[in-house]
């Protein structure tokens, strides 16, 4: 019976024991606090961009004909006049040939003709004094001028069909000059979709190649409506040359995220929505003295947006709750309070802030969340340089 007691007795203890509540941990939570600072920001606002060279020219054949030679390869810098193929002629030089005879012939069609003329001119000649003398009618007179007329006529007839021989001729030897299809512009061969054998003529509607000229490229950007109606807004000027003019320079991305050495400058908008995408064409003009660009890259357009003295506080520290921005304010020393900022433009994990806090104050840099207006905290200070520095990604 005593052991039983003692079993419940413990038992009881052990019961109470569990009951206990653990202490509980009252006292403020250390936050990391920065405060707000003033900076001169340089954001950049980016667009996808095509690149093309200066100057595009698709080569096609002027005359038809089998390609019978290769004379360049792709990706070689040729110059303006350069032969690229040959095409086959054996046709061309047997019609030279025949048109070379024509000529011969009708220069000794000429030669006959010439010579009945001065046969002709002869007996006219010589039977003027005659019919003056009264001792030849006046009709052997007329009939030897219309003999006279007959042959200058056939003469004239033999030298326009020499003309249409050389015209022949000259036509033929284009065509044999035509067999050669030479670079019209000095630049980079692109692709060659078709080989030694195949039959090309200047219907086809593939070109037998393109040649770019490099040496400067253009890059082209959009943007839509909307960033087109606040480029203007933003851009300084009365008119659209003077925008234009007063533009800073722009950075291109390539495609494997380095940038580009040469900076561009945009030198054409045209100033008309696409109907189709909605959006307004930019042209970019970039230098290519190293070749590093050819046509058909792709990059990205660097937009370059300055802020002078713009108040920053960390990308962390803001919360959105329905389309309204807050960061959390240190007041009285160690309370939290929200505040509503306007946040102008987010860049590099820092907000950009144009009303809500002022400089000096100070807020809490991270870990917001489940955080409760009035909320006593422990500020911990750290250096917004750092916080931001330490949650750039890193590649």
């Amino acid at each position: 019976m005593n052991n039983k007691l003692v079993i419940l007795s413990i038992a009881a203890f052990s019961l109470t024991a569990c009951k206990k509540e653990a202490p509980k941990q009252d006292g403020a939570k250390p936050f990391p606090v920065v405060s707000v600072e003033s900076k001169n920001i340089v954001g950049y606002q980016t667009f996808p961009a095509t690149i093309q060279g200066r100057v595009n020219n698709d080569v096609r054949a002027k005359i038809q004909g089998y390609i019978t030679q290769l004379l360049v390869d792709e990706g070689q810098y040729v110059t303006k006049g350069q032969p690229l193929f040959r095409l086959e002629t054996n046709i061309l030089n047997e019609n030279a040939a025949a048109s070379k005879a024509g000529i011969g012939a009708a220069e000794s069609t000429i030669a006959a003709a010439q010579a009945s003329v001065n046969a002709a001119q002869l007996e006219v000649n010589k039977l003027k004094p005659l019919v003056q003398k009264n001792i030849i009618s006046n009709v052997q007179l007329q009939t030897a001028q219309a003999n006279l007329a007959q042959t200058q006529a056939q003469l004239q007839q033999a030298h326009a069909a020499k003309r249409q021989a050389e015209a022949n001729y000259k036509g033929v030897e284009a065509n044999i000059e035509y067999s050669i299809i030479r670079a019209p512009i000095s630049g980079v061969v692109g692709r060659l979709p078709l080989k030694v054998g195949s039959l090309v003529g200047p219907s086809d509607q593939t070109p037998l190649t393109t040649i770019s000229d490099t040496s400067q490229i253009f890059a082209y950007f959009a943007m839509n409506e909307k960033e087109y109606f606040n480029f203007l807004e933003k851009a300084p000027g009365a008119s659209m040359p003077e925008k234009i003019k007063n533009l800073p320079m722009v950075e291109l991305q390539l495609a494997n995220g380095s940038l580009y050495p040469e900076k561009g400058r945009i030198e054409a908008i045209t100033g008309q929505i696409d109907p189709t995408t909605g959006t307004v064409q930019f042209r970019v003009g970039f230098s290519n003295a190293q070749k590093l660009l050819s046509n058909g890259n792709s990059g990205t357009i660097r937009f370059p947006q300055r802020y002078d003295n713009v108040l920053v506080v960390p990308e962390s520290a803001t919360y959105e709750q329905q389309g309204i921005v807050y960061v959390y304010k240190i007041e009285k020393g160690d309370t939290a309070r929200n505040v509503v900022v306007n946040v102008i433009d987010r860049i590099d994990n820092m907000a950009l802030i144009k009303s809500g806090v002022d400089k000096g104050e100070r807020v809490i840099a991270a870990g917001i969340g489940g955080l409760k207006p009035g909320t006593a905290v422990k500020p911990k200070p750290i250096k917004m340089d750092s916080l931001v520095q330490s949650i750039k990604p890193k590649f």
